[in-house]
Parts: structure tokens; sequence; C-alpha cells
């Protein structure tokens, strides 16, 4: 019997979130690593939250969540969902892609490319008019692969950070606000 090097894309199930959770640190750790001033770090329990929260976006009808499997292992997964308008982002409804990830070992493996079609034509589906997402301005990478794909750069965020950091901590979110805790 002939192997195929090709990766299967298919729903992610919830025996699959222990390693979501896992791979979410990682991009989590990787976007710290890149810039540790505006992006998170992870901590013990970030592996636990970060499965947790995709096993609650599993069920949702409008969150797209699926892994590549190749030799009969989860090798990387991409996470989305149908939003309404995002009067903060200027921009109508649409598609979001929240996460895509693949394990250090399967890249450049075509892995990503094969999340990405997945997510963008279950998203099509769902109806979402446009796609939208963001990606770290250090991961020359994923941009390269969301070029080839046909999106195009429409924002820039820019950030600074306080010089005393103080001022920052004692910040609480205001009504609106989304916050995922991991």
């Amino acid at each position: 019997m002939i192997q195929s090097n090709m990766p299967v894309v298919r729903a992610a199930t919830m025996d699959d979130t222990p390693q979501l959770g896992r791979f979410g640190t990682l991009l989590m750790a990787m976007h710290n690593a890149w810039d540790p001033v505006r992006f998170i770090p992870t901590g013990s329990g970030t592996p636990d939250k970060y499965a947790r929260f995709l096993a609650e976006r599993i069920t949702c009808p409008e969150t797209v969540l699926f892994v590549a499997e190749k030799d009969n292992k989860v090798a990387g997964y991409v996470y989305g969902e149908v939003e309404g308008p995002d009067y903060m982002g200027l921009r109508g409804p649409a598609g979001v892609i929240h996460d895509i990830f693949v394990d250090q070992s399967e890249r450049n493996g075509g892995i990503g490319t094969a999340l990405l079609d997945a997510a963008m034509s279950a998203l099509a589906k769902l109806g979402a008019p446009q796609l939208v997402l963001e990606t770290a301005a250090k991961n020359e990478t994923a941009q390269r692969l969301f070029t080839r794909a046909g999106f195009r750069q429409t924002m820039l965020e820019m950030s600074r950070s306080f010089s005393k950091p103080s001022l920052a901590i004692g910040y609480e979110p205001g009504p609106g606000s989304v916050t995922r805790s991991f």
C-alpha cells in the first residue's frame, strides 16, 4: 500500500482539544518571542485554558475548527468564525481566521495551505461576505502563505508601551470589550 504524504484535513473533535491546547500555547509563545511587550506570555495553565476555549467553540454553528492529520497524528489546526460588523475594526460582517498553526516538524509540506483552504471554503459556505485575518509583523512565512491565497494588507497595527508600566496595570476592559483569557 502506498502511503500519501498529503495531510488529511477534518473537523476537530473534542478528542483533539488537548493537542490544540498545546499548539495554541506554541502559537502564543512564538508571538511572545517576536515581541514580548505586545504579545502575552504563556503560563503553566495555558495549554488547558486554550484547549477549554477551543472546546467551547467546537459546537458553535458560526465556528470553523479544523485539524490536519499526517501519518495519523494531528500536525496543525485552523480556527475561525463568521462575525457580524466590527465597528472598532471598521468592517462589515466577515469570516475571521483567528488561529492557524502547523507543528514545526511539519512545516513547508502543504499543511498550512490545506488548513487555510479548508477554513476559507467553510467560512464562505457559512455566508461570510469577506475574509480577514491578522498576522504578526515578523511572521513573514505566514504572510507569504496568506498573500498566495489572495489576501492583501488592509490595516497595520501599531503599538506603544507606557513608559511607566503601572499606568496600564489597573486597566479594566470596558463594556463591549472582547477578551480571551489564557
